[in-house]
């Protein structure tokens, strides 16, 4: 039997690869003589370097706060990927450091810069688990578009500095780029990134950051010649998918960037079975996310698709729908504390069940 292993990250608990690696132990427990393909998985959010080819290079750039921090991209021939939670994550914060009236994407576009000097000609750019909300301005300042307001200064980092910027300056770095998310939100309004996401990273009214991000969203369009603020995506990361699409990167789910990167639609090609899975399967699984990246290209192939997931509130119509035959939550079967307190453990003793249900 031909097992195709590609799960998501347990976030919290698991990465991807670690994710991959208990599902694929769990299984040889009961089959150990079935040929496992191990490919973990990313939707362009944290851990989306980890399961991507090509050469690490390291870079020191600015954090959020524009403190020196050790980020890296990957660079797999003339092609970069770039993880911006890398340079701009929330998880590079203390809770009580998280404000996104000032925090600054400007270490994104660093990274940017870094792989274009090491001779990428097309950056992909991994979106989502940011600290930001300043549309994307600190990485188009890393890129040669900077900020001035009414007497030539250059303004300070963040959102709400934005609302003193008077015109723009400069030219942005020429480069191929892709934007690499599932979120599809614009950049303004009830479903764009302040009012859905700021929140979370530490923001208190949103109103002056909804205003701020505005005028920066007249100022650089202007600049430009272009109107994206509406577009799908363009509020993904804090409004980074806006500067990206200002500078006419191209949209692409996350999941399909690196199933495409590692090989995924080859390796389904003749499997008998594909195992997926993530921390909570839920509503947003079915909107773009790994598992539903995965259950897709099998569902292309006809090769089933089972889920180990940390918790599971999907129905089975709703799975079956998305191309998901069955679903395992590690809650169910062993308890919230077991599954919390030995992750690996857990997971790998689910994939043992899986093993002995769905081994042919």
């Amino acid at each position: 039997m031909r097992v195709v292993i590609a799960p998501d990250c347990f976030a919290g608990t698991l990465s991807a690869v670690a994710a991959a690696d208990a599902l694929a132990e769990g299984w040889r427990q009961v089959r150990p003589h079935d040929a496992l393909v191990l490919l973990p998985m990313s939707d362009g959010g944290p851990g989306f370097l980890d399961v991507l080819p090509g050469q690490e290079v390291s870079v020191l750039v600015e954090d959020p706060l524009a403190r020196p921090t050790l980020a890296a991209f990957r660079l797999d021939g003339s092609t970069a990927y770039v993880e911006s939670a890398q340079a701009c994550g929330l998880h590079l914060l203390e809770p009580a450091d998280r404000d996104p009236a000032v925090t600054t994407s400007y270490g994104v576009g660093q990274l940017v810069r870094a792989a274009v000097d090491a001779g990428a000609v097309r950056v992909v750019l991994g979106l989502g688990g940011t600290a930001t909300n300043d549309g994307g301005a600190g990485l188009l300042a890393a890129l040669g578009v900077r900020r001035e307001g009414a007497d030539g200064e250059r303004l300070a980092p963040g959102c709400l500095p934005l609302a003193d910027a008077v015109r723009l300056v400069g030219t942005p770095l020429d480069v191929e780029l892709v934007a690499a998310t599932d979120v599809d939100n614009p950049l303004l309004g009830e479903h764009g990134a302040t009012r859905v996401f700021a929140a979370q990273k530490g923001a208190g009214d949103p109103e002056p950051l909804e205003a701020a991000l505005a005028h920066w969203a007249d100022l650089l369009e202007q600049h430009l010649g272009v109107a994206v603020r509406d577009l799908p995506g363009a509020g993904a990361a804090g409004g980074l998918g806006f500067a990206l699409l200002a500078l006419g990167a191209e949209r692409v789910p996350g999941v399909q960037v690196v199933a495409a990167a590692v090989g995924l639609p080859d390796a389904l090609a003749g499997a008998d079975l594909v195992l997926t899975g993530e921390g909570s399967f839920d509503w947003q699984s079915l909107r773009g996310k790994v598992v539903a990246g995965v259950a897709a290209a099998a569902a292309e192939q006809a090769v089933p698709c089972v889920v180990v997931a940390g918790r599971t509130s999907v129905g089975r119509r709703e799975a079956a729908a998305a191309g998901v035959e069955m679903s395992y939550s590690l809650v169910e079967q062993l308890g919230l504390q077991r599954a919390m307190s030995r992750p690996g453990e857990s997971l790998a003793t689910v994939a043992s069940t899986v093993a002995r249900a769905w081994g042919v």
